[in-house]
């Protein structure tokens, strides 16, 4: 069977991620590998949400991406998962404050865009784990998980952070970041750690959904 090894690290906690409802905003480098592994450990109902296309620098470090140049990511990425719903739209905080969250168990946020960020812990904090840059880094040892405000060595995160406390944000939301101290200035990336922040998203959902 498809999930017998899955089945028998959770046992009768599959039964949650089978009815697990979970939207995952972006599906690029993070996205992308997070979307297979939330779909390779049974969860049941996934919508996945972007507007961009893959492009040819996008294959170091995105899934599927070699196969589907100059396509749109979620239609082609749902070639190989029939079962994941789309939404083919730009994560802008707009979109954000205007799209109804409630339905779903978790948000998973894999943009990049800092006020569409700071939109989705601002709504959505209670279910939401977060992404910071994967980016300028090699080392996935240094790949770490903690709430917002003890989050460090990311110039990313520290803005993020900044900006929620301008706005009063005081809650506690879950975020996958690396200590490391980035490699280089331009945005270079290495499929290990981007992969591995989306395989760590992936974990820190089951975790939650089993809770």
């Amino acid at each position: 069977m498809k999930y017998n090894r899955i089945k028998l690290l959770v046992q009768d906690d599959f039964a949650k991620l089978e009815n697990a409802k979970i939207i995952l905003l972006g599906v690029g480098g993070v996205g992308s590998f997070c979307l297979d592994c939330l779909v390779r450990s049974g969860v049941g109902d996934i919508t996945i949400v972007d507007f961009d296309t893959f492009d040819e620098t996008n294959q170091n470090r995105q899934m599927w991406s070699e196969l589907h140049v100059g396509e749109n990511k979620v239609e082609a990425l749902q070639k190989h998962y029939p079962h994941v719903k789309i939404i083919n739209k730009r994560i802008d905080e707009q979109w954000v404050w205007d799209f109804d969250f409630d339905a779903y168990d978790l948000v998973l946020d894999a943009i990049d865009d800092t006020k569409a960020k700071l939109a989705v812990a601002q709504k959505c904090h209670k279910k939401l784990i977060s992404s910071f840059g994967s980016a300028k880094r090699m080392d996935t040892t240094q790949i770490k998980v903690d709430d917002i405000w003890k989050t460090y060595g990311d110039k990313f995160g520290s803005k993020i952070r900044y900006e929620l406390r301008k706005r009063g944000f005081k809650k506690k939301y879950k975020v996958i970041f690396s200590s490391e101290e980035a490699q280089v200035k331009e945005k270079g990336s290495f499929m290990a750690v981007t992969a591995s922040f989306g395989l760590t998203m992936c974990a820190e959902a089951v975790k939650k959904i089993r809770e």
